[in-house]
């Protein structure tokens, strides 16, 4: 009795042994205890900034190393618990210890796809921005259900989002939205929503109910560290200001403090609205820039290695990566990985671990190649 329970809960151990030797848990926690340490020097927040980015790189390590922890507690108590079942013959248990093994396996699977995360940039914070394509309110309304997506998944993995910038669409919907995004592997698990995305559904804005064809592009980049050299000069910025509008409610200022920088170079355009302060909302709108820059200067060198890069693509047909069909039949279907499911409503409330995974392996396997 219970010798396939035995045997899942061993084949668990295992699994589970092999991945923290994958992840390195061991080096990661020497990593935390130096912190830690580091943490602990009297002149340690003298510099708020620094010492802002060193409370975030140890939230992100600890991240990495809870649920290995957590769950090889819940093994040896589903082990423990298994064996006591094995000796004392309890029929009782068995839905007990059925349960608990399917949540556990539910946790190593996604403990598994943490090791999938071969980028060094898998682990940074991200910038993202969504922007509506050419169809007025019906792109504006599909942005907006692309934001929640997101929010929703992001709250499903306790990230924490900011709300950066937000103009909101004339009639519905919104016209552009960026928000920052922090936590363990957030670059790693968003990057797979970088594009364009395309939705065919019944417009509720059509009073004839007939079928439309919304697009709207999704911009994942990843926070650029410090010691990465980016050169802005101030004559290639050109600084209008603004007031603040959509999301934020009282804290949102209604003077003119919010800023929109436009890189001359480039035609590449970023705003922040979230301070009350103009000079601080133009900081951050610099950082944004830089990630942008950032972003071009990579693809411009594995391009030249020979890489296959999405880069930015028109936001129209036959550019997007991934289609959500509403009607006249129910289907989201990623175009890189051909994989695809039914559950629209499940992905739209933020359940995107399907498509994580599978791009996940897909550009491992891309890459590999190159």
């Amino acid at each position: 009795m219970y010798e396939e329970e035995a045997a899942r809960t061993s084949g668990y151990i295992e699994r589970l042994d092999e991945l923290r030797r994958c992840l390195n848990v061991e080096d990661t926690k020497a990593q935390i205890e130096q912190l830690e340490k580091d943490m602990s020097a009297p002149a340690f927040w003298d510099d708020p900034d620094s010492a802002q980015k060193v409370v975030q790189r140890l939230k992100g390590l600890k991240g990495l190393v809870s649920a290995p922890d957590e769950l090889q507690g819940e093994l040896e108590d589903a082990q423990i618990l298994v064996e006591l079942a094995c000796e004392e013959e309890a029929e009782s248990m068995g839905g007990e210890i059925a349960e608990l093994l399917d949540g556990i396996e539910t946790k190593l699977q996604r403990i598994e796809l943490s090791s999938l995360f071969s980028d060094p940039r898998d682990q940074k914070n991200v910038i993202l921005s969504i922007h509506p394509g050419a169809g007025g309110t019906e792109s504006c309304d599909w942005a907006e259900m692309l934001y929640r997506m997101v929010m929703r998944f992001c709250e499903r993995r306790e990230y924490d989002t900011e709300v950066v910038e937000c103009q909101p669409g004339d009639e519905a919907g919104i016209k552009s939205v960026t928000i920052t995004v922090n936590g363990p592997f957030a670059y790693g698990n968003l990057k797979s929503e970088n594009g364009v995305h395309r939705l065919v559904r019944i417009s509720p804005f059509d009073a004839n109910k007939r079928r439309h064809t919304s697009f709207a592009a999704i911009e994942v980049l990843t926070e650029v560290d410090d010691d990465i050299e980016i050169e802005i000069r101030e004559e290639d910025l050109k600084m209008d200001v603004f007031r603040s509008s959509g999301a934020g409610g009282q804290k949102v200022n209604k003077t003119s403090s919010a800023v929109r920088l436009t890189h001359l170079p480039t035609g590449i355009v970023v705003a922040c609205q979230t301070e009350r302060s103009q000079h601080r909302n133009r900081a951050t709108a610099v950082q944004f820039l830089r990630a942008k820059l950032y972003d071009i200067e990579l693809k411009k060198k594995e391009a030249a290695l020979g890489a296959q890069r999405d880069g930015q693509q028109e936001v129209a047909w036959g550019s997007q990566i991934r289609s959500y069909v509403l009607h006249p039949y129910q289907m989201i279907k990623d175009h890189r990985t051909n994989v695809e499911t039914g559950s629209v409503d499940r992905v739209l409330d933020g359940d995107l671990d399907l498509f994580i995974e599978s791009y996940l392996k897909w550009n491992l396997e891309r890459t590999s190649r190159n």
